[in-house]
């Protein structure tokens, strides 16, 4: 008896330290403060959003459960010091957060990729979060969690993805009346394919808005191809 209660412990513990993962892939980083930088990318399986612009779709099922020990060494072979947990939404994951502090402890700086709508306050300090408020032409912008505006420390980032011409006045409100950029990094990016970066750049210009304009490196390189 003895046996099968500590075989099920075991089970139970290595169960808890496991992740169910879309894919692991080493490219650019293409988005954010540290756009350019080669980085090693773990992309986690799920996300309770639908945002109508979404370009991440097959990631919200299927993917393969991995131990987080393994994650870790996995990203450690690749030998690159920037790491990015991305989704899907990876906090749908609760186990998320230990991976996030498991990789900060071993020595790499580590970004989480978040929309904003899920719970941010016990994220490893040590990370740099991305994070979305989505506009209404998201279809999603209900779903804005907007206690975790107090969570955000000055290295983080506040990224709003802008469709058209009524989702950029709604960020220059809640850019106003949040005073977003006394909080961190703000980041603007149009919809790839539906706002040109041109466009929002001369709003931006045009209304001298304290903000970085944001495009999709990644795409420039390698087009809609997953694993990049």
């Amino acid at each position: 008896m003895s046996e099968q209660v500590t075989g099920a412990a075991r089970d139970s513990s290595s169960a808890a330290e496991r992740l169910r993962v879309c894919e692991i892939f080493h490219s650019i980083q293409g988005e954010a403060d540290a756009v350019g930088w080669p980085t090693v990318f773990v992309r986690l399986t799920g996300c309770p959003l639908r945002c109508v612009w979404c370009d991440t779709e097959y990631s919200f099922q299927g993917g393969e459960w991995h131990d987080i020990d393994d994650l870790v060494a996995q990203v450690g072979a690749f030998d690159t010091r920037h790491v990015c947990v991305t989704g899907g939404e990876p906090l749908a994951q609760k186990r998320c957060l230990r991976l996030l502090e498991r990789l900060c402890d071993a020595g790499h700086e580590v970004s989480l990729e978040t929309s904003g709508a899920l719970d941010v306050s016990e994220v490893d300090p040590r990370v740099r979060k991305v994070m979305d408020l989505k506009a209404p032409g998201s279809g999603e912008s209900a779903r804005n969690l907007w206690s975790n505006l107090a969570h955000l420390q000055a290295h983080d980032q506040i990224k709003i993805v802008i469709a058209d011409r009524a989702d950029y006045e709604w960020a220059c409100d809640v850019l106003r009346e949040h005073a977003l950029q006394q909080r961190c990094m703000v980041l603007f990016s149009p919809v790839h394919l539906k706002l040109t970066p041109r466009q929002l750049a001369e709003w931006i210009l045009a209304d001298r808005l304290p903000v970085r304009l944001q495009t999709q490196m990644h795409k420039q390189l390698w087009g809609e191809t997953p694993g990049h």
